[in-house]
């Protein structure tokens, strides 16, 4: 089962990289935009709900199942244990230093290996959720930037790419809000983490 689970990981992560490659095939890109666009599309052409509603809607969906993933793919107990574990050893070996204790140090160093492999395995397996995260926020991703093009090129279309920003006013979603960053992936990631936050919160799960 164990080995299951490892080799899972690893097919997760492979498909996940290829999905990332997928990018920079426009017909790969597209052909996954379509399909989805099956599913989500009739959000805004059926039901006429706004695109910046779309968005929330997918941004709460991302946090919902990555929390999900994380919370069934991470012993956060077992982490928080490590953590309370570490901060002791650190104290007092802080303590041994500070008062020359030269064999309390040596004790202690004799141990400081253990509790950093420990750790170190503790913060490998906050990465497992990531390739089962990416498998499925980068077809939605893939979506939205086919969606967001056919409406920019669509005159009838393109008001409902439209969003209020503070100091911004009125901008397009393809427009950049700060810096380099297009106002859609902005408010894509506002929405998600603050969804995320609620549902740790109501999950009673840590952060990654």
């Amino acid at each position: 089962m164990q080995t299951l689970k490892k080799y899972g990981t690893y097919i997760a992560f492979i498909l996940a990289f290829g999905l990332m490659l997928a990018y920079a095939v426009e017909g790969v890109r597209n052909s996954i935009a379509e399909t989805i666009d099956l599913f989500i599309g009739p959000l805004s052409d059926t039901f006429g709900v706004p695109f910046f509603a779309v968005i929330l809607f997918l941004s709460a969906m991302t946090g919902l199942y990555a929390s999900l993933i994380q919370k069934y793919t991470i012993d956060y107990e077992k982490m928080q244990e490590v953590q309370a574990r570490m901060k002791d050893f650190q104290v007092k070996f802080r303590e041994a230093q500070l008062s020359d204790d030269e064999k309390a140090v040596k004790k202690l160093e004799a141990k400081r290996d253990a509790m950093m492999q420990e750790q170190l395995a503790m913060s490998q397996q906050q990465f497992k959720p990531m390739a089962y995260i990416i498998l499925l926020t980068v077809p939605i991703f893939f979506w939205l930037l086919h969606r967001l093009h056919e409406m920019e090129m669509s005159t009838a279309l393109s008001m409902q790419t439209a969003i209020v920003f503070p100091f911004k006013g009125i901008i397009a979603l393809n427009d950049m809000a700060v810096w380099i960053i297009p106002a859609w992936i902005l408010w894509y990631m506002i929405c998600s983490l603050t969804v995320s936050q609620v549902i740790r919160k109501a999950l009673n799960i840590g952060g990654i």
